[in-house]
């Protein structure tokens, strides 16, 4: 209950004490239409609290504001990052100067706000200076594209990146929990030069995608495979997976768990969690006068037991 209708009964229970008003007058206080009232109350309050909300977005970026929060002459605010991009306020079009709005950062700090990935799921109510922190790591926030060989910036929910993948990366998708695959390069001197491969496996109901990739460890090159689980972490952990390479009799296998899309490509591979594989082993692996690389990855994902 609001704290206008919390004052509202206590005023009627103290008046009937003070004029002894019998206990069915006190009854009819408490009617459908007393409830009506302190309903219209809530939405007024409701309303105001939207409204100071509505006062924390940022007018460039649209971002709720946190403190240093900046204002112009005329009293229009922004938020620090876009104060630092722009000269003239967005609003008025006055010039900035370097005016604090502390008003507005005092009355923030009072506030609840709801997670910014609501409209994504999340239904929780933070403290103002706890939502930034809560933001960085809430299940509901969108996915980075596991796509690497472009750093793609586009993010979403997993059946968008499905889609997005499918159509703008003209990535392989396979179903199955087992594949065998043939990385082939002309030149694997050019170690540099050497593009991401990614496959995606529908498999138990999610996706995994298997990457592959050469690069310099040190001084040494060398050729790295891994499996990345489109979900987050807590799933991710439900399941593992072994790669192979091998030839003549000779194989050299890896065995590990997913690692979530929320750990970029990059994070996996410095971590050196996966497939790791020298050039002079990998051209070992591909048989002939070893002047081609042609080195077949076989791999099984599998569900572990709860």
């Amino acid at each position: 209950m609001t704290p206008g209708g919390n004052t509202y009964e206590d005023i009627m229970e103290s008046r009937s004490a003070d004029y002894d008003i019998a206990p069915e007058i006190v009854e009819f206080r408490r009617s459908p239409h007393r409830k009506f009232s302190t309903l219209n109350v809530a939405k007024r309050g409701m309303a105001s609290n939207t409204a100071v909300h509505e006062l924390l977005d940022c007018p460039v970026c649209m971002d709720v504001m946190y403190p240093p929060i900046h204002q112009c002459p005329n009293g229009h605010t922004l938020c620090s990052k876009c104060q630092l991009k722009v000269r003239c306020c967005p609003i008025c079009r006055q010039e900035l100067g370097n005016i604090r709005c502390l008003a507005l950062e005092r009355v923030a700090e009072s506030l609840e706000l709801p997670c910014k990935y609501q409209i994504l799921g999340c239904q929780d109510i933070f403290p103002y200076h706890s939502r930034l922190r809560h933001e960085q790591n809430c299940r509901f926030r969108p996915y980075n594209c596991p796509y690497a060989g472009a750093e793609c910036p586009v993010t979403g929910d997993i059946p968008f990146l499905m889609a997005h993948l499918q159509n703008d990366h003209k990535v392989d998708m396979h179903d199955g929990c087992t594949f065998n695959h043939r990385y082939v390069k002309s030149n694997p001197q050019d170690v540099e030069n050497a593009t991401w491969m990614l496959t995606v496996f529908n498999c138990y109901g999610y996706q995994f995608c298997l990457h592959f990739e050469a690069f310099h460890l040190g001084m040494a090159p060398v050729y790295m495979a891994f499996i990345r689980f489109m979900g987050d972490d807590h799933d991710a952990r439900k399941f593992g997976y072994s790669l192979e390479v091998g030839t003549n009799g000779r194989k050299l296998t890896w065995q590990g768990i997913p690692r979530s899309i929320r750990d970029s490509h990059t994070k996996v591979r410095d971590s050196m969690d996966g497939l790791i594989i020298q050039r002079s082993m990998a051209l070992f692996f591909s048989g002939g006068n070893r002047q081609e690389l042609k080195l077949k990855v076989a791999g099984r994902i599998w569900k572990e037991q709860a």
